[in-house]
């Protein structure tokens, strides 16, 4: 079994990356399903086919679906939402916006995901792509179940049983909406839920996170803060997807100076990813839509590999607490420690330095404004140290 999650900026490409995928899997043989969670739903514009709300057949061995946000929202999150918004309405709220207040961000997406487990599990596929809303934020969300699994075991007992002794008498002296059983199984359920969704995602024998992005600034930079970021929630990211490379053959002058910029750009995805490997992806010249253009760019993309391979095994970065201070750790072998500096970039960027090779990192909010207060090199690894806000000044 295998997840195959695609993220990255809006309008990159990972929508058509995610449909070339799951062409190339389904000629493989592999029973391949690939399920769109962003709201703006674009994977029938991909296959220039009508998907809907359920898994519907294209071809041999694939099938597609466009995840439908509200059933999931009211399948996942109903009865907390009505209770919200009535709670919020009892304060005066306006009924239709407490209605739409009573949707947490994010509750959408992260909704929306809980159908890649029963995917997963219906025991029909062997492959499941997921192309997700964009930057992966959602994805952050799922650091939440562990927390809430221990509030639902340790605490949600008590409340419950508080909550049915004094229901009947605060009925007497408020209007106030008071929870009641059916909220407290839908609020376990939902959590029980995120939990097997989490391990799902989280096991890299099972799950990979592929970033796509084009070799332009912005969407580098927010590329790497989500590298940053799945990494620190325990997600495997096994391969980059760098996307519309002008061809070697456009010889046209117009583009001289775009090949450039590209080629300047890549040297940075290097920086900025390694040791994963970088799939380069033409830009082709007409638009990627309908199957032949699908598996044209899954050629171009994977070319004799086999797209369930996992690329990349290990964590290419990792933050671990160490007492009042935190540790960057970086997988860094064959490495002579007296080669290595650190030069703290813009606001949360940190550059490693070794020799002639250079690492740009995004640090995540934890470590941003924490001074380093050094680094050591031992068993193949870097370990940056930050100091707690409390034992120095800001850096």
């Amino acid at each position: 079994m295998r997840i195959i999650l695609y993220t990255g900026k809006g309008g990159v490409g990972k929508t058509s990356i995610s449909a070339a995928t799951a062409i190339h899997c389904a000629d493989l043989g592999y029973r391949t399903i690939v399920v769109s969670t962003d709201p703006a739903h674009s994977l029938g514009d991909s296959f220039d086919r009508r998907i809907g709300p359920e898994p519907i057949a294209l071809g041999p061995n694939l099938w597609a679906q466009e995840i439908d946000l509200l059933h999931q929202m009211e399948r996942h999150w109903g009865k907390v939402q009505q209770y919200l918004a009535a709670l919020f309405s009892w304060r005066g709220m306006d009924g239709l916006v407490a209605e739409e207040t009573s949707v947490l961000p994010g509750m959408e997406e992260l909704a929306s995901l809980l159908q890649i487990a029963y995917l997963a599990e219906s025991g029909l596929y062997d492959v499941v792509i997921v192309d997700m809303a964009p930057t992966g934020a959602t994805l952050q969300l799922l650091a939440f179940p562990e927390m809430a699994a221990w509030y639902v075991e340790k605490i949600f007992p008590v409340e419950r049983k508080a909550m049915k002794v004094a229901r009947p008498l605060m009925k007497a002296v408020t209007d106030m909406p008071l929870p009641e059983d059916e909220l407290f199984d839908a609020i376990t359920e939902l959590v029980y839920d995120l939990r097997r969704l989490e391990r799902l995602v989280t096991n890299p024998d099972i799950s990979s996170v592929r970033l796509v992005l084009n070799p332009e600034k912005m969407v580098i930079k927010e590329a790497r803060r989500a590298f940053t970021y799945l990494n620190l929630y325990n997600l495997s990211t096994d391969a980059i997807i760098s996307n519309r490379h002008i061809p070697a053959a456009v010889t046209d002058p117009y583009f001289r100076s775009w090949k450039e910029i590209q080629s300047q750009y890549s040297e940075v995805v290097e920086q900025s990813f390694s040791p994963l490997p970088i799939f380069q992806v033409p830009l082709f010249d007409r638009e990627v839509v309908g199957e032949e253009m699908l598996r044209r760019m899954a050629r171009a993309t994977f070319q004799d590999k086999d797209p369930t391979t996992i690329f990349y095994r290990g964590k290419p970065q990792q933050v671990v607490k160490d007492g009042d201070d935190y540790l960057l750790v970086l997988p860094l072998p064959l490495v002579d420690k007296s080669e290595v500096s650190l030069h703290r970039g813009v606001y949360d960027e940190l550059i490693v330095r070794i020799g002639n090779w250079k690492r740009h990192i995004s640090l995540p909010q934890t470590l941003i404004g924490r001074q380093i207060a050094g680094a050591r090199y031992r068993e193949s690894t870097l370990e940056i140290r930050f100091k707690s806000r409390s034992n120095g000044n800001q850096g």
